[in-house]
């Protein structure tokens, strides 16, 4: 086996960076690709297109941990929009063959240009054709760039490709101008950007059952990964994802200031649905945000302001169905 890939069909994964050999004229681009988003979209596409015109396989070369982590430390200031699971998940619906996992290490960052394109690119994938984003660097210092590739590329074996700097900039979009959106909750700038709804994943845990007493049971979701953005506070018109079905509802983040609590909850109630899900897995799609969090006067107050919540999220839906 040539690799440590998951899957018969669709997109193969390569963990920790294995030698791929006997690939059909690999086409790769390399990047961190946060959030997957229209901008990142515009490379796919010529990836895929030059993969058809030279009868190649698409590679997609990414990084993990994501660099920051490794370079800056993990003290939880860096949130990412996407797990490795859900960018992989979303470059097979992409239509890219193969997924590349590079471990990024301390030892790693240390590679000069020529060592990394020589030894990733090169000796490890075969690379045939290179395309990349006009910002992209590599090598110590990120010292490397398309200048770079363009002199050495006839050393190296392969032809490099920069998508044009107006085709990216045209679109105004970045993975920090969406951070930025959630960040604020403004969700709709976010979705807009990453051409789809953005999306959380956890565990259904206890919670202090205040909502069920309301008339509004919810779901406690607890997201395992510490370093995936979680929007702003507030409410939030919603789509669950729970065993293959969807539902629409409407998803509450914050401290619950009326009850007096502190801790900061991620809870959904889900409209028209009576499951047992504790310890279930729930993927949660951002649709629009209805409010900000607010103290109000009471659970009597909380009440009628969670009725008139789920008739905008019910509207919302929708008008978004």
């Amino acid at each position: 086996m040539d690799a440590n890939f998951e899957g018969s069909e669709g997109m193969k994964i390569h963990r920790q960076g294995e030698i791929i050999s006997s690939l059909r004229r690999p086409v790769v681009t390399s990047g961190t690709f946060d959030g997957v988003h229209i901008g990142h979209q515009k490379i796919f596409d010529r990836l895929k297109e030059l993969a058809r015109e030279v009868d190649g396989e698409t590679i997609v070369l990414t990084f993990w941990p994501h660099p920051r982590l490794v370079l800056k430390g993990d003290n939880n200031s860096l949130k990412l929009l996407n797990t490795f699971d859900e960018k992989a998940s979303l470059l097979e619906k992409a239509g890219i063959d193969h997924l590349v996992q590079m471990p990024f290490t301390e030892e790693f960052s240390h590679l000069s240009p020529w060592e990394y394109v020589q030894q990733i690119l090169v000796d490890k994938l075969n690379t045939k054709f290179l395309i990349i984003g006009y910002d992209h660097r590599f090598g110590r210092t990120r010292e490397g760039g398309f200048d770079y590739l363009q002199t050495h590329a006839a050393d190296f074996g392969f032809q490099v490709e920069e998508i044009p700097r107006q085709d990216i900039d045209d679109i105004g979009v970045s993975s920090t101008k969406i951070r930025q959106a959630l960040a604020t909750g403004d969700v709709a700038t976010a979705n807009t950007y990453l051409g789809r709804p953005y999306q959380i994943t956890g565990m259904v845990v206890d919670g202090d059952k205040i909502g069920r007493g309301l008339g509004f049971p919810t779901a406690n979701i607890k997201v395992a990964e510490h370093y995936k953005l979680i929007p702003d506070d507030g409410i939030y018109a919603v789509q669950v994802f729970y065993n293959t079905q969807r539902y629409g509802g409407m998803l509450y983040i914050g401290n619950r200031p009326t009850l007096a609590k502190t801790n900061k909850t991620i809870e959904v109630n889900i409209f028209n649905f009576d499951q047992n899900i504790y310890g279930k897995q729930l993927t949660v799609s951002f649709i629009e945000r209805i409010r900000g969090d607010m103290t109000l006067d009471g659970l009597e107050a909380l009440t009628v302001q969670l009725q008139k919540d789920q008739e905008s999220a019910l509207t919302i839906l929708k008008n978004n169905s």
